[in-house]
């Protein structure tokens, strides 16, 4: 980003910060959705991120390259703001009587994603993590930020940043590949357990058979 348009936003022209969230609106969003694992909290960190850039706009040098590691900073502590609050009314919730408590439909959310059982893996592996070495290894591995812009977006130093994302891969690894192969273990046991599909004493060509999955009909 050039000084011209880095000047713009730090006088808070709208059509400057227009332009700053179509470029970078999508790598905040899977950035804080990375962090949270939520679908509409993920929406309100994005939309918190750029109201706090708005009010920090005159932090922003007039020298520099791409801004996406101060976004991502600035959502980084928003999705920090907002998980302290969801254990606050999380804690206020169990204080609760039991049949006052509203149904929880967050899980249906899952349903948007693909390959659920392996997400689920490795959230919970990274629930393991410190937040420091979560955010580090969101930061670097899926918002590919080098060593020194996750550095700018936490306000930590470069060494800070490598031993960490080194502590959270070293965790991670393990975790995920013990999880991953219960699962799969799990699979070929029920696999091998699970009774054979039986016709119904219809003959070849009929619904039965027509319906039949096509991994079924080879030999």
């Amino acid at each position: 980003m050039d000084i011209h348009e880095r000047a713009r936003i730090r006088a808070g022209d709208p059509l400057a910060f227009g332009r700053l969230f179509d470029q970078y609106a999508r790598a905040v969003y899977n950035h804080a959705f990375r962090l949270m694992g939520d679908w509409a909290t993920a929406e309100d960190v994005v939309a918190l991120t750029y109201l706090d850039a708005w009010r920090l706009r005159e932090r922003v040098d007039l020298e520099g390259g791409s801004l996406r590691p101060w976004l991502l900073g600035i959502a980084t502590n928003a999705s920090r703001n907002i998980a302290r609050s969801a254990r606050r009314h999380q804690a206020a919730l169990a204080r609760l009587p039991r049949d006052e408590i509203m149904p929880d439909f967050a899980d249906e959310l899952v349903g948007r994603i693909d390959d659920t059982g392996r997400l689920a893996t490795i959230r919970a592996a990274l629930a393991t993590l410190r937040r420091a070495e979560r955010e580090v290894f969101a930061l670097v591995v899926w918002s590919g930020l080098d060593y020194h812009g996750a550095a700018e977006a936490l306000g930590v130093p470069v060494g800070t940043v490598r031993s960490r994302l080194a502590r959270a891969r070293g965790k991670l690894q393990k975790l995920t590949d013990a999880a991953l192969s219960e699962r799969s273990e799990s699979s070929e046991h029920s696999a091998r357990n699970r009774e054979p599909w039986s016709g119904s004493g219809q003959t070849k060509g009929s619904r039965t058979a027509a319906v039949r999955p096509a991994q079924e009909e080879t030999p």
